[in-house]
């Protein structure tokens, strides 16, 4: 049973940093979803092709990443990710030019 007068008095940092990584790890994946979904969307449903989707990807990266002020690690991320995807963007049409 409580302690009378202890009302109020818990010690919850711990609480609130486990919420804070539990909302960041949220925006994360909320985030990399939209981006996939827009970029897969724009080369392959619609068929506008890989670059306007790979725009689209980083601006999407970009403003989540300014609103919600995210860390240098997303940043970094979003960085790897965005050569990465440029890379396969000159890659993979070479590749299939050199098929056909």
């Amino acid at each position: 049973m409580a302690q009378s007068g202890a009302h109020g008095q818990m010690e919850i940092q711990d609480q609130k940093e486990t919420f804070h990584g539990f909302l960041m790890a949220s925006v994360w994946t909320c985030g990399l979803i939209a981006q996939s979904v827009m970029l897969l969307t724009l080369a392959f449903a619609i068929g506008l092709g890989w670059w306007p989707g790979f725009v689209a990807f980083a601006l999407i990266g970009v403003v989540i990443g300014s609103v919600f002020k995210l860390s240098g690690v997303y940043w970094a991320t979003q960085v790897a990710l965005w050569v990465l995807l440029g890379i396969g963007g000159l890659i993979v049409p070479a590749l299939t030019g050199m098929m056909g």
